[in-house]
């Protein structure tokens, strides 16, 4: 009976060395992850008026993770704008412990409204309203130039060729000065009393609402001035 016992003891001991133990059960997270990643990126760009989706979500590592309930936190570089592409990563976590570091790498499509040429429009023509049109644009990376308001473009000068089907750029386009250096002006100043006039010569040029240096040819001082129209300005009094 002894040598039967020890044989059983034996028996057990050898299946508890030798046999697996149980291991967690882990389970895909990949669509749990494109739908962080989404909805990062939709309220990132929240209220910016343009149009937004994902071209590409590429996921690098192991989306194997353990079962339960998981937190996700989407990590972006500060500077980023909200489209392009770019590397994010995903922190998941799992009561408050870290479970995996994922790196993500997505392609965001950002569609805005912009000032779009019809047609060519020659260095120093003034532009018209029907030289252009308002289209829905990929953002790139000279986006923060594109004019976004037919006025901001409307009775300007091209400083350049700008070329048809293009988004229009403030760099692309200047005011046409209502007044030119060395002209004779009429210097005002007023409130709501009284009212002075001296003449002036203008020292720089300017458009409407831009402030240019005149010299006062009764003080014989320089002083800064805002255009009013094509032959005075105004300063403060």
């Amino acid at each position: 009976m002894k040598r039967l016992r020890l044989t059983l003891f034996m028996l057990l001991l050898t299946l508890t060395v030798f046999c697996p133990r149980p291991v967690l059960s882990a389970i895909d997270r990949e669509q749990e992850i494109r739908e962080a990643v989404t909805a990062f990126v939709t309220n990132r760009t929240a209220g910016m008026g343009w149009d937004v989706h994902l071209r590409r979500l590429n996921i690098s590592g192991s989306l194997k993770l353990p079962d339960g309930v998981i937190d996700y936190e989407v990590v972006a570089p500060q500077k980023w704008e909200g489209w392009g592409q770019i590397t994010i990563t995903v922190l998941a976590r799992q009561n408050n412990r870290l479970l995996s570091n994922i790196p993500v790498r997505i392609d965001v499509v950002a569609l805005a409204d912009a000032v779009v040429s019809l047609r060519q429009i020659e260095q120093g023509r003034t532009i018209a309203p029907d030289d252009l049109t308002i289209q829905k644009y990929e953002l790139s990376q000279s986006s923060h130039l594109a004019i976004r308001s037919l006025d901001e473009a409307v009775g300007k000068k091209a400083r350049t060729t700008i070329r048809a089907n293009q988004p229009v750029r403030t760099d692309q386009v200047e005011k046409i000065p209502l007044i030119k250096s060395g002209q004779l002006v009429t210097i005002i100043a007023e409130n709501g009393v009284l009212k002075l006039s001296v003449s002036g010569k203008a020292n720089s040029s300017g458009a409407e609402g831009d402030i240019i240096r005149v010299h006062n040819l009764t003080s014989l001082k320089e002083i800064p001035a805002k255009v009013i129209n094509g032959s005075t300005v105004q300063i403060a009094f």
